[in-house]
């Protein structure tokens, strides 16, 4: 990097303590995000007191620095109240904006809180142009960009959307498109897109290969984002906000983080002197190893280190000898008592973290071990074996520098504030108006989880499949619509079908992917508009921001007959819009959508108590499938696909290659088809069959219906339905 910045795009910073805060204002942050309580996808952080907010915001804004609350956590029905309360009193409070990802949120906000500014969070999967486009003209002022967008298709983006574009620069890279990974969810209940993710992609896996022998490795387990020679290519692309993660990281970090950036966006035309000591500075972070990430190329080679663990920090050595407390470890970087390390057990994976608190040459104690010295290392109770590794993740002088919280206005003298805030009153209003009740307070008729079971016809079955062949699918019978995903291979197969019997032509739902790459978006759109030529009024969308392939003139290139209404295209969401509440089916709804596949990962409990509250909104679930895990951009040499992988567990999984991405399956599909009737009674409309990534041809589809559907079949995994979606 050799030029300046032209003019200087926002440092933002994250927060996930009063300490961190307060080092990311000083140390040159422009604006700072924190989590709002409860509701943001850094569940596993400390939340803030109402108290401590208040605090932040003042202290921020006395010193020029704009405060962002992350409120991007999906919202269970029974947390609206709460939210609705929380809204009131944060409107009192003024923070600069709202990162947000619930649909339900965004519709809450839109209609009772219309002050706020909202910010479009990266989890909304905002990865065309298609994307950005349709937040914008839903009102969002920001939106943050996928990581899995490159420079180029940034700068394809800012061209044809007005609207301001955040990107990270900076932390910890997901594997999987943020908002489309289910994998903790599906592995314990743990969603990502709710804030309890357990990084299962952070694991060691082993491929099966055909003699059953075992490769193993870190395959999924992403190295840091580290941007910070391209800082001048993305603020000329487009970019007006420069993120680093790290809501969970410490002061030390976030604090030699910032200092970086920041002596990279101040230093103009001499960057080149001042590069040197910034990268010194993410070194002495304790980060992963760094990577570019998708900047340069959509195919990065260098983001992945598959033969080694994917921890944060500098190694320190593998144990050479194990026992009780103590092991034995030649020393690749000093180490002194009070230093924070972590244990990354080999075979399992697992990792343990502990403060130092007794380093030993023989028999004698040490205050410190030198890089070189083969020393003796008390680990605080953890269990390690011969080859597990050993990481610095912070050292003693850093935890102890003196609390920069201090610096703050004691939360507690806004105590007064806060109360007065509380009793706003408008809270109730809102509850009133949408007829919930105050949080206390459960609704009856999902107090205790139980349902009554009247008699009632069949819950109508939608089959889906990858292409046409579905329609030739002898597992359901007389299912009420065919969904068929819209990609180059079926696109082809339907240009080949000169005709359809005009029966299939109004039972065929074509199924848009939740991901296009830029480059793709003007073959949907023209597989849109000839798709609707031949006369196919049903589809799904599987991201909001394909709204925009059906806008106005799109329509007017249809052929339209005595009867207007009827080449109006009818829309429906995939569960890849992730609707946990009755909040977001009003979003969609307002947006043209009356009908919508609730989010696979909801339990009974949260499906009971969305039907509870929906009106006149059409909801699915899905009942049978393998859903994608997670679904990813990258395909690196060492992937293979079509072969199955497993975890330390014994969990069992699968990779495969679909539209253009790389996604994960289970090994095995999971089923709630032994429940149709209680979700039926739950008040769910239909329920979808998804044969997608399973064999139909005639001699597996017997099996598999008296699978599905016998008494006494096989036994399925399902999912989160019996248990709590945390």
């Amino acid at each position: 990097m050799t030029d300046g910045l032209l003019y200087k795009p926002e440092l933002l910073a994250p927060a996930g303590s009063l300490d961190v805060f307060v080092t990311a204002v000083e140390e040159g942050a422009d604006a700072v995000y924190i989590g709002a309580p409860s509701l943001n996808a850094r569940a596993l952080a400390k939340n803030f007191t109402f108290e401590e907010l208040a605090s932040m915001i003042d202290f921020g804004h006395k010193n020029r620095v704009k405060v962002y609350l992350a409120m991007n956590s999906l919202v269970r029905e029974e947390e609206i109240p709460q939210l609705i309360e929380l809204l009131s009193l944060l409107e009192q409070l003024a923070p600069d904006a709202l990162i947000i990802q619930d649909l339900g949120l965004y519709w809450l906000v839109k209609k009772y809180f219309p002050g706020f500014t909202l910010h479009a969070s990266t989890l909304m999967g905002a990865h065309n142009s298609l994307a950005v486009r349709q937040f914008a003209d839903m009102g969002f002022k920001r939106v943050v960009l996928a990581r899995e967008v490159t420079l180029a298709e940034t700068r394809q983006i800012h061209e044809q959307v007005p609207v301001e574009l955040e990107m990270f620069v900076h932390g910890a890279l997901c594997f999987s498109y943020s908002g489309l990974c289910l994998f903790s969810s599906y592995l314990g209940g743990k969603s990502g897109l709710r804030g309890r993710c357990v990084q299962p992609c952070r694991r060691r896996y082993s491929w099966l290969n055909d003699d059953k022998s075992q490769q193993a490795g870190y395959f999924f387990s992403m190295n840091d984002l580290e941007a910070i020679e391209l800082l001048p290519q993305l603020a000329d692309a487009g970019v007006v906000s420069f993120k680093i993660e790290g809501r969970m990281r410490s002061a030390s970090y976030v604090g030699s983080v910032v200092k970086a950036y920041r002596m990279i966006i101040d230093a103009g035309e001499n960057v080149a002197d001042v590069l040197p000591q910034a990268h010194s500075l993410l070194y002495d972070a304790m980060g992963r190893r760094p990577t570019s990430g998708y900047f340069s190329s959509s195919q990065p080679v260098d983001v992945i280190t598959p033969f080694q663990t994917g921890n944060i920090g500098h190694c320190l050595g593998q144990v050479a000898a194990a026992r009780k407390e103590w092991v034995s470890v030649l020393l690749q970087e000093p180490l002194e008592v009070g230093d924070r390390v972590r244990l990354h057990q080999q075979k399992s994976g697992e990792r343990t973290s502990f403060t130092v608190k007794e380093i030993r040459d023989g028999h004698t104690k040490l205050d410190r071990g030198e890089k070189g010295m083969s020393i003796r290392l008390n680990i605080s109770g953890a269990q390690a074996e011969i080859g597990d590794l050993l990481y610095k993740v912070d050292v003693k002088s850093r935890r102890r520098m003196e609390s920069r919280k201090s610096k703050l206005t004691p939360p507690g003298q806004y105590k007064k504030m806060v109360e007065k805030a509380m009793k706003h009153g408008k809270a109730l209003a809102v509850l009133k108006s949408l007829g919930q009740k105050a949080p206390t307070v459960q609704s009856k008729t999902v107090r205790d989880g139980k349902i009554s079971s009247p008699r009632m016809k069949p819950l109508p079955l939608w089959v889906k499949g990858s292409d046409l062949r579905v329609l030739n699918q002898s597992v359901v019978e007389k299912p009420q619509c065919f969904l068929v995903t819209l990609d180059r291979e079926s696109f082809q197969q339907i240009q080949h079908r000169k005709k359809f019997h005009q029966n299939i032509m109004k039972t065929v739902i074509w199924v848009i992917p939740p991901v296009i790459v830029e480059d793709d978006v003007v073959f949907y759109r023209q597989a849109v508009i000839a798709l609707l030529r031949k006369g196919f009024r049903k589809w799904m969308i599987g991201h909001i921001g394909q709204l925009q392939l059906f806008v106005t003139e799109l329509e007017k290139s249809v052929p339209r007959g005595k009867n207007s209404s009827a080449a109006r295209p009818e829309l429906s969401s995939d569960y890849t819009l992730n609707v946990l509440n009755s909040l977001a089916l009003k979003a969609l709804a307002e947006q043209g959508i009356h009908t919508a596949l609730l989010a696979p990962e909801a339990d009974r409990s949260a499906i009971k108590k969305l039907c509870a509250h929906k009106k006149r909104s059409q909801a699915g679930v899905v009942v049978f499938g393998r859903i994608p895990l997670f679904t990813a951009r990258l395909k690196p040499d060492f992937f293979q696909f079509n072969k199955i992988f497993t975890s330390p567990r014994g969990e069992r999984f699968e990779l495969v290659r679909r539209w253009g991405q790389t996604l994960a399956l289970a090994d095995k599909p999971f089923s709630l088809a032994s429940q149709l009737i209680e979700i039926q009674s739950a008040g769910i409309d239909f329920a979808l069959v998804d044969f997608s990534f399973l064999s139909l041809n005639k001699k597996d589809s017997a099996a598999l219906r008296k699978s599905i559907f016998g008494k006494g079949g096989e036994r399925f995994e399902t999912f989160n339905y019996f248990r709590k979606l945390q």
